[in-house]
């Protein structure tokens, strides 16, 4: 990933009163709705950003709408607001019509408000615009989970946007489950869902396979975790089984939680056995809980 760039050239800010925001939101709404071109020129485009700002949500809304409408050209001016401006609305409102717009020329800008704004909403906006992107999002989405400085925020942050970009980056997703960094790794086994279930990617099937026999507790367990989210008992239930005897506590306990959502009572026997022998006490109650609920199945 490059380095997000340190500013951006600035312009003399524009504010609106409440009546000028109201009166243009107004036009604005009339030309969407009757399809018509929104003007794309900068003196248009600050006046459309700077309803971001307003009180009204459902100003905010036709003006967020507007610069979705005019697209590319909007970009440069929502990336300066959200990187900038010092009212919260603004940044968040921007970052979320970045989203609208899905460019990705915005993308420095973003992983430079999702690492220094310290606004969770801002963070998470900025996270869903990368994502809306796609495969050019992945290799920045990735170093930020490898960076110790970034906070659990941010990296959870990151994780949710490679699981949302997930069958649109196949083939990234794909080697960065294979990456020598387990971090890395689960984050991308965790992504893999919609590859597997929606497009019957066969590739991304062994991985998670392979997963399960990962020598990282967290990678096992998100394999572990990903199994039962994928309602193929037949196939999942004999490679979760061996898993209840996994070292791991964690992955004891997602193996379990999995098996229950799967539904197949066929798993009581074993949940039952790895009951009776269970070292871990946080470990027995979601044991006894799975076999509760699959009897309900019985």
């Amino acid at each position: 990933m490059t380095n997000p760039p340190s500013s951006l050239t600035s312009t003399e800010p524009v504010t609106l009163s409440e009546n000028e925001a109201k009166q243009l939101a107004e036009e604005l709404k009339q030309q969407l709705r009757q399809g018509q071109r929104l003007d794309g020129d900068t003196q248009a485009i600050e006046r459309m950003v700077a309803g971001l700002g307003d009180k009204r949500g459902l100003l905010r809304l036709t003006f967020a709408e507007s610069l979705g409408a005019v697209g590319s050209a909007a970009v440069p001016a929502l990336c300066r607001a959200m990187c900038e401006h010092e009212n919260v609305t603004v940044r968040r409102a921007a970052a979320k019509t970045l989203t609208l717009i899905s460019d990705r020329s915005a993308l420095p800008f973003l992983f430079r408000a999702l690492l220094n704004d310290p606004d969770p909403v801002v963070q998470g906006s900025a996270v869903g615009a990368m994502a809306v992107v796609g495969a050019d999002a992945v290799e920045g989405l990735l170093e930020i989970l490898l960076d110790p400085k970034n906070t659990p925020m941010q990296t959870g942050l990151a994780s949710w946007g490679l699981a949302f970009v997930g069958a649109r980056a196949p083939e990234a997703l794909k080697q960065a489950a294979c990456s020598p960094h387990a971090r890395i790794r689960t984050a991308a086994i965790a992504a893999l869902g919609d590859q597997i279930q929606n497009l019957g990617d066969q590739d991304a099937r062994r991985l998670l396979t392979d997963a399960l026999n990962d020598g990282d507790e967290e990678v096992r367990a998100e394999a572990s975790t990903l199994m039962g989210k994928l309602n193929e008992s037949h196939w999942a239930l004999p490679l979760l089984l061996p898993k209840l005897n996994d070292e791991s506590p964690l992955v004891r306990k997602n193996t379990a939680l999995s098996l229950m959502k799967l539904e197949d009572p066929s798993a009581i026997q074993a949940l039952e056995m790895q009951s009776e022998t269970e070292p871990d006490d946080t470990v027995k109650p979601i044991l006894r809980l799975a076999i509760n609920q699959l009897h309900q199945h019985d």
